[in-house]
């Protein structure tokens, strides 16, 4: 018998932050962007990954954008999640508390970056998030930028001690660190990416943890579902595509950009010619020119990955 699962199968999508020239908060071009993901079909989202700057907000940013997203994510069917980047435990803490109060049930953590947590560390860093918040359920994205990543067997462990860790996130196409996952945690749902959910979605029940493919959401759609059937011929021959995909923004952007966020971004404007493409200081987004030049080239290779 196959382990029940925590957390639903599905698409998982961040949300990007847009920012006027002050670097304020574009409140109506954000919400227009939830509203097109969940018009879209995309109906579990987040905000404050990396590709959402969450490590870079202040607290008022934090509170703002939270607030406006969990009302545009309150709608039937429609799970909203929280991200929680900080170097700082008490203010992960503070941020959980601030968006319980607003209405938050999930969240999204990574572990501290500024020193690798050895494993008593990381014991204390998950009892102070999924064990003093019981009532909220937890994501955790495991990313090589905290220096350590936790693999399937230490989530079997976390998960038999907080029954409110309910999901991962991985970006791996490793093969034995995906069986593992399945293997040693199964009853949590790990969200894969583009590459890795070829693989895994023919191993065992998981979820799709979209990026690049945010261009075409009815096009990720069918990826996804083509997952959930284990069609193999079709997973094999919508992932063809991936490798241009994969080349029209690495050469659009080039050495411009090395944050998630700058990627993301260009994905967004996709979607709506309005999005700024600017990150947050001191990090550097895409520029107009060579937003472009992204656009071109997916129009002239990729035409069927446009919306």
């Amino acid at each position: 018998m196959s382990t029940a699962k925590r957390y639903r199968s599905c698409i998982l999508a961040t949300c990007c932050v847009p920012w006027n020239e002050c670097f304020e908060f574009e409140e109506e071009i954000f919400r227009r962007s939830v509203r097109h993901q969940i018009e879209s079909g995309i109906r579990d989202l987040y905000i404050f990954g990396t590709a959402g700057e969450g490590y870079a907000v202040t607290e008022s940013q934090f509170d703002e954008v939270t607030n406006v997203f969990l009302d545009e994510t309150k709608g039937d069917g429609v799970q909203g999640m929280v991200g929680l980047i900080s170097q700082s435990l008490p203010t992960v803490i503070e941020r959980i508390e601030r968006a319980m109060e607003m209405g938050a049930t999930r969240f999204q953590i990574s572990l501290p970056s500024w020193g690798v947590l050895n494993d008593a560390e990381m014991q204390t860093f998950f009892r102070e998030t999924c064990g003093r918040f019981p009532k909220a359920e937890f994501l955790h994205y495991n990313l090589m930028r905290t220096g350590r990543i936790i693999t399937g067997t230490e989530y079997g462990r976390l998960a038999g001690k907080f029954p409110n860790l309910v999901a991962t996130k991985n970006s791996t196409a490793d093969e034995a660190r995906l069986k593992s996952l399945f293997a040693d945690a199964p009853q949590l749902q790990h969200f894969i990416t583009e590459a890795g959910f070829a693989k895994a979605a023919l191993m065992s029940e998981c979820g799709f943890l979209i990026s690049f493919t945010s261009t075409n959401f009815a096009r990720a759609r069918e990826y996804f579902h083509a997952g959930r059937d284990r069609d193999a011929a079709k997973i094999e021959a919508i992932a063809a595509d991936f490798g241009g995909l994969i080349d029209a923004f690495k050469e659009a952007v080039g050495s411009s950009a090395h944050m998630d966020g700058a990627y993301d971004k260009l994905f967004c404007r996709i979607h709506d010619p309005e999005f700024p493409l600017r990150l947050l200081p001191p990090y550097e987004g895409v520029s107009e020119e060579w937003f472009g030049h992204y656009l071109g080239l997916l129009r002239k290779h990729q035409p069927s990955w446009l919306p």
